[in-house]
């Protein structure tokens, strides 16, 4: 708990609190931050969740699909700031897995609601799940090495 407290806002250093002290952008406290997030991806989660049950009905799966995509990446803005949160976002590592998935998420939402298009609307949602997977994989080291040699091998067809 005492690693909690020192994590949310007790240390001298910036760089070792994961949850500074705004200077007057935000008013909430550490833990209302933590509450936050903690809200925030319980509905993206949430969301994600009731999208299974209408899969059925591919325009509402997408449009419950990518809210809950937004909500839970979004979430980790109560904890960084939204500013951060951008900067990682775009670091040159994971700038064109970041760029596909939100060009994914608006393409899915136009297929979904404008056009009315479900195979489209279900190809956006499959590179959008691919882009945010290799996205993720950007915060954990080697992962993405890792993934490339095992696809690489597990595709490889020489005898």
């Amino acid at each position: 708990m005492e690693r909690l407290r020192f994590m949310l806002g007790g240390a001298d250093d910036p760089d070792e609190v994961l949850l500074d002290e705004s200077d007057g952008l935000c008013s909430l406290s550490p833990m209302q931050r933590v509450y936050a997030f903690a809200a925030c991806l319980g509905a993206g989660l949430l969301f994600m969740i009731l999208s299974l049950i209408v899969f059925y009905k591919p325009i509402k799966f997408a449009v419950l699909f990518i809210f809950g995509n937004i909500l839970a990446i979004g979430s980790t803005a109560f904890l960084i700031g939204p500013v951060q949160q951008a900067r990682m976002m775009f670091d040159p590592v994971r700038m064109y897995a970041t760029v596909i998935y939100v060009v994914c998420v608006i393409l899915a939402l136009v297929f979904a609601l404008s056009i009315h298009n479900r195979i489209l609307t279900l190809l956006a949602i499959i590179l959008e799940i691919c882009s945010f997977i290799w996205y993720s994989l950007s915060y954990i080291p080697f992962a993405r090495r890792i993934v490339s040699e095992l696809f690489i091998s597990c595709c490889d067809t020489e005898i």
